[in-house]
């Protein structure tokens, strides 16, 4: 008899082709269905809260799945990642009801894109962060984000691969702050398009940089047209913070790599 179980899984985005499978197996979802098989010793399929872009990391993406075996929560966690790269890694199991449904049942989701301000480029840091060397103005950022906030049409803001029903979302906040010479935005949505906040990135460091007066965004969400925004901003930066979903199922919405990211 299956049960199925919820895991919270962090990794670092750079080396793999997004989340979703594919042929190459250079995603995040093949190695972790591969470790998960090797685990069990059968084959094990997995369905993602949100799929990533490559190059994009993860906080703690939530991901279900139905195991034909019977293992307690330590052993999810031990066992799977003994089979998985260094930088991936389950950090919690969480046992669930059946109509639990790792995407469905998610109520909004958080990220946050890391960006460096900065003359030299990145190197410690480099895959990890975005790079400007133009000074930001941080109030006209938070000025233009505001005018994104609530429910709209973002087809300004998606990818032409996007593969969602509808270009209506929304977005409950967005917030700019700044640590040193880090840059911290924060995205909280019911869900996001296909390069919907990369788009969205590069619309922000367009009116930070003075390129741009903070209201024209009203104008490039009026026009409905991706080629009204600004060019989709790098990868690099963008971390998935995870799901949010009733209380009554349990999930934990924070991970240790949360902790070294703050």
């Amino acid at each position: 008899m299956s049960s199925r179980v919820a895991l919270g899984i962090s990794y670092r985005g750079t080396a793999y082709h997004g989340w979703q499978s594919q042929p190459d197996g250079c995603t995040v979802q093949d190695k972790l269905e591969h470790a998960l098989s090797a685990f069990v010793d059968q084959p094990v399929s997995t369905l993602c809260a949100g799929r990533t872009d490559t190059g994009v990391h993860g906080l703690n993406q939530v991901v279900h799945l139905d195991s034909p075996v019977q293992r307690d929560a330590f052993s999810w966690i031990r066992g799977t990642n003994r089979y998985l790269p260094r930088d991936i890694a389950v950090q919690w199991c969480q046992p669930v009801a059946d109509e639990f449904h790792a995407r469905n049942s998610a109520r909004s989701r958080r990220y946050r894109y890391l960006l460096l301000e900065s003359a030299v480029r990145p190197a410690l840091e480099a895959g990890q962060v975005g790079w400007v060397f133009r000074p930001l103005d941080g109030d006209a950022m938070q000025r233009a984000a505001a005018l994104l906030v609530g429910e709209h049409d973002f087809s300004s803001f998606r990818s032409s691969e996007c593969q969602a029903a509808s270009p209506v979302k929304t977005l409950y906040a967005i917030t700019v702050s700044r640590r040193t010479a880090y840059w911290c935005f924060d995205f909280h949505g019911s869900a996001f398009l296909h390069h919907m906040i990369r788009n969205i990135m590069g619309c922000l460091v367009a009116v930070g940089s003075g390129r741009q007066p903070a209201d024209w965004l009203t104008e490039v969400l009026a026009a409905r047209n991706r080629d009204a925004a600004a060019p989709t901003f790098a990868p690099d930066g963008l971390y998935f913070v995870g799901p949010q979903y009733d209380a009554h199922h349990h999930i934990p919405e924070h991970t240790a790599a949360m902790d070294w990211f703050v």
